[in-house]
């Protein structure tokens, strides 16, 4: 792959800034990554492992020069962050970020643009349950998608240049509008997310009682909650407060199916419930035809640590 961007920001260096600095060296995308990190501690580790070209001590002096901006922060702070790097953006250049809600995203943030600067919202659809600079590696967007959320007067050049860059991390490409990618990852990734919680605590109060047989008898499907309960605090904090309307539209209607298959249990349904579980493992087969998991025994368990995907 060619330069794509010459400098390209990274503000916050978690995950998914992490493996975007691993992945634009594997291909070639930057001369230079920036990067900036909230903690002194975050940015003392960030140049121990050499993450990114320079690390520097503000998001202004991060994002200053810079062709492409990338904030990789939790959503509830995106617009103070762009605040503050709104005076040092360079004309012409791009700011996108990588928050899993949008339509808050867009308004908190597209204010802050100046004139002459690209605000392209975008997001990987890519994760595990680490964090930190140390646990982003470069295959992690390989054959994932990336959403983008142009709005309705970005420049359709600077769309497609940053379409051209997430493809050349590996990434698959769509476009979506904001709404309908918040209600979209409602239902694929932030209802889950909360379900998980919820069923990780029950089996908390649990343990409590069984003295821990919850934890040393725990089967595949309790493995795969805890899995996914183990997520960023604060990013998902965030994603349910941004993310309200949609998030709870989901939960009403998963409550309930939940109502329906309680009732098809209590009556002995064996045949509804037999439909039910055959329409969707339906689902399960359909990702994993269209390449988003594996099909390995164990559910892939065996792979190289930290290459799971949320």
């Amino acid at each position: 792959m060619a330069v794509i961007y010459d400098r390209v920001a990274l503000i916050g260096l978690g995950l998914i800034a992490s493996s975007m600095a691993h992945a634009m060296r594997r291909s070639g995308l930057a001369h230079e990554i920036v990067g900036y990190a909230k903690t002194a501690a975050t940015r003392d580790v960030a140049v121990e492992i050499g993450l990114c070209d320079r690390v520097c001590a503000t998001a202004a002096e991060a994002a200053e020069g810079a062709d492409l901006v990338v904030l990789c922060v939790p959503v509830g702070v995106m617009g103070a962050v762009a605040a503050e790097i709104a005076p040092v953006l360079k004309p012409g250049a791009t700011v996108s970020d990588v928050g899993s809600v949008k339509r808050t995203v867009i308004d908190a943030v597209s204010p802050q643009i100046p004139p002459g600067v690209h605000f392209i919202p975008a997001h990987p659809l890519a994760g595990t349950e680490h964090s930190g600079p140390k646990s982003g590696f470069a295959e992690l967007f390989d054959n994932r998608f990336c959403i983008l959320v142009p709005l309705p007067d970005s420049d359709r050049s600077a769309v497609d240049r940053l379409a051209e860059f997430w493809r050349g991390m590996g990434a698959q490409v769509d476009e979506m509008d904001a709404d309908h990618h918040d209600l979209v990852l409602a239902v694929t990734s932030h209802t889950p997310h909360l379900i998980a919680y919820t069923m990780v605590g029950v089996a908390d109060d649990l343990r409590r009682v069984t003295d821990r047989e919850v934890i040393k008898y725990s089967a595949a499907g309790f493995r795969d909650f805890t899995r996914i309960a183990a997520s960023d605090p604060t990013m998902w904090r965030d994603v349910f407060l941004n993310n309200k309307e949609a998030t709870l539209e989901i939960l009403g209607r998963f409550t309930e199916e939940l109502f329906a298959l309680q009732r098809a249990i209590r009556r002995g349904d064996g045949e509804h419930l037999h439909a039910y579980f055959t329409r969707t493992r339906s689902i399960r087969r359909s990702i994993i035809e269209a390449g988003q998991d594996t099909d390995a025994p164990d559910f892939g368990r065996g792979a190289p640590k930290g290459k799971s995907t949320l």
